[in-house]
């Protein structure tokens, strides 16, 4: 070989390989037309590593190209001026199971980035005849027609319906158990909990992610470990992971993590903690210990990871105040138990003890100022939103318990308020964890119709937005890179997904445009329907979801199903627990 040739193939060479340093593609010959063309972007690919100028180019619904600038053509080219490019964020704890059915632009997730939403805590079947009947029955302000029994129907029906996300799903423990047990506080016979596998079963091979369930709420909070261990083995089974919000975050945090690194030991299946926090001021002091013993698991090969959101209140049901006990049988005759003067003495007796022994009093570790009217069905205690519980008990003159007891019997137990439990500080401590990613635990609306009906939780519109403005540009705890890593890869890499969460070429084109220095969340519990800001585009398997800022109304989402889906190839259970060939990647250490 000549020296010319040689120089000429050490140039080529030394291209290529800063082409791959710098995450494109080692030869990169083809300059289009592609169908879409990125340019002038600082790409973030979601793996944490520093940002490059370059451009992200689309073929369909993938990602052709992900590299330094070349002179590319595009049908559509689109100027990002300079700002971030990034996988599109994953939700990885998104409540829009039912706001999607009226609404599938999910905008208020769109307009901070969110292309993937994850179903969690519960889901929408699989139903019995008499759970279809309750489900339509018991709606608040968002109503829909109940036409489907089992979750891959839900499924089905949704991305018929158009969705501008994609969107996941797990099977909900407390689904399946209704389904054979109903709402009492009763444990399965052998027989039923057979039953109950079947269910997990069938929900897996309609595409479950896996197990969920949101242990502080009745009738799931009545199901003992044995139970859960039973059903998280079946969903492993088929490539299924376990997910909860736990028995306890507050006075029994350390028994709720013990209980979810077991169920992931006896099961070999991933575990996520959901909404990860440390409720209640006397609990607050526990996260290191915590916090190490979750390392513990995961240094002893147990995959266990968790997500949270960015603020000091959590939000669900009024209701939730009350011990699980009274829920025994479900909502109605919750409320026909409190009007009864002998079982509403006990509620409120249970309601005043500090640290109940076996479930977890949020009244408590609230208090009454620290409760905010978020939501309400009937009209009398709509009009007490964005009011909390302590100016409502002395406007009637009457205690907290009492006022609490009152609204829920006068809501039919729908009322829903924001508990402010959670200290800045963990906030600040927990978000730097490697293994900690984030879901907003919210719906996606817009502020708009049936939507204005009631207010909601500032995350549902500031959750991601919040992350930038407050920890990277404010509290410097993420670096940019860090905070795409923790919204993209690492959810990915979580839940196993394939093609999802990475620029990368071959890819889905799942693509965000935003500035990092101008992201902002503008929600407030007082105003909490207020747009965030500072993303430009998404693009969602390859369309314009959101375009200058503005949804597009696309029906560009897709559901996205596990890989025991019948429906795709090589679907179905499998017979070992063990058999994680679909884990790809697990997530990085601490």
């Amino acid at each position: 070989m000549s020296r010319r040739m040689r120089a000429r193939l050490t140039a080529i060479c030394s291209a290529a390989a800063a082409l791959w340093t710098a995450g494109g593609p080692a030869f990169a010959a083809d300059t289009g037309p592609h169908d879409v063309v990125i340019r002038h972007a600082m790409i973030y690919d979601g793996e944490g590593g520093p940002s490059y100028a370059g451009e992200v180019a689309i073929d369909g619904d993938r990602i052709a190209y992900v590299g330094p600038q070349r002179a590319s053509k595009g049908r559509l080219e689109v100027d990002a001026g300079g700002e971030a490019v990034a996988p599109g964020f994953i939700d990885m704890m998104g409540h829009s199971e039912e706001s999607l059915l009226v609404d599938g632009r999910g905008v208020s997730a769109l307009k901070q980035g969110v292309t993937l939403d994850i179903f969690t805590e519960g889901s929408m079947g699989p139903l019995s005849p008499g759970m279809a009947k309750l489900m339509k029955a018991r709606q608040g302000d968002v109503k829909y027609d109940v036409t489907w029994s089992t979750l891959g129907q839900y499924l089905d029906h949704l991305e018929k319906h158009g969705i501008s996300p994609n969107v996941a799903s797990f099977v909900g423990e407390g689904e399946v158990r209704v389904n054979v047990l109903g709402e009492g506080d009763v444990q399965p016979t052998p027989a039923q909990l057979d039953e109950m596998r079947a269910l997990v079963h069938q929900a897996m091979e309609e595409g479950a992610l896996g197990l969920t369930t949101a242990l502080i709420y009745a009738p799931n909070n009545y199901a003992k470990t044995p139970e859960l261990m039973a059903l998280a083995r079946e969903s492993a089974r088929c490539g299924g992971m376990y997910t909860a919000h736990m028995r306890s975050e507050g006075d029994h945090i350390e028994a709720g993590v013990q209980e979810t690194i077991d169920i992931a030991r006896d099961s070999g299946a991933p575990a996520e903690i959901h909404h990860f926090k440390f409720i209640g001021r006397d609990n607050w002091g526990k996260r290191d210990q915590v916090v190490a013993m979750i390392s513990a698991a995961r240094a002893a090969g147990i995959r266990i990871t968790a997500d949270m959101y960015t603020y000091t209140a959590g939000g669900t049901a009024l209701a939730a105040s009350l011990p699980p006990w009274a829920h025994a049988g479900g909502p109605e005759a919750l409320v026909k138990r409190l009007k009864d003067p002998a079982e509403r003495a006990k509620v409120i007796a249970a309601m005043q003890e500090p640290h109940p022994k076996d479930w977890e009093n949020l009244y408590q570790q609230a208090d009454a100022d620290g409760m905010l009217v978020l939501a309400a069905k009937t009209p009398e205690v709509k009009r007490l939103i964005g009011k909390t519980i302590a100016q409502i008990a002395r406007e009637r003159h009457v205690s907290p318990e009492d006022a609490i007891v009152d609204l829920v019997i006068e809501d039919d137990a729908g009322a829903g308020a924001a508990y402010t439990i959670i200290s800045e500080a963990n906030i600040g401590k927990q978000i730097v964890l490697p293994w900690v990613s984030s879901g907003s635990d919210a719906e996606s609306s817009a502020p708009e119709g049936v939507f204005l009906l009631s207010s909601t939780h500032p995350r549902a519109y500031g959750n991601f937005a919040r992350l930038f403005a407050k920890y990277v540009r404010e509290e410097h705890l993420l670096s940019v890179q860090e905070a795409v890593r923790k919204l993209t890869s690492l959810p990915a890499d979580v839940l196993s997904l394939q093609g999802r969460g990475r620029l990368k070429a071959g890819n889905f084109a799942d693509v965000v445009v935003f500035d990092p220095a101008t992201f902002q969340d503008h929600s407030t519990y007082q105003k909490a329907m207020q747009y965030a800001t500072g993303v430009k585009d998404v693009f969602i398997n390859g369309q314009l979801a959101l375009k200058d800022g503005e949804p597009t109304g696309a029906h560009s989402g897709r559901v996205l199903r596990g890989r025991a889906w019948t429906g795709a190839p090589g679907g179905g259970c499998r017979q070992s627990s063990r058999d994680w060939t679909w884990i790809d990647q697990p997530p990085r250490a601490p």
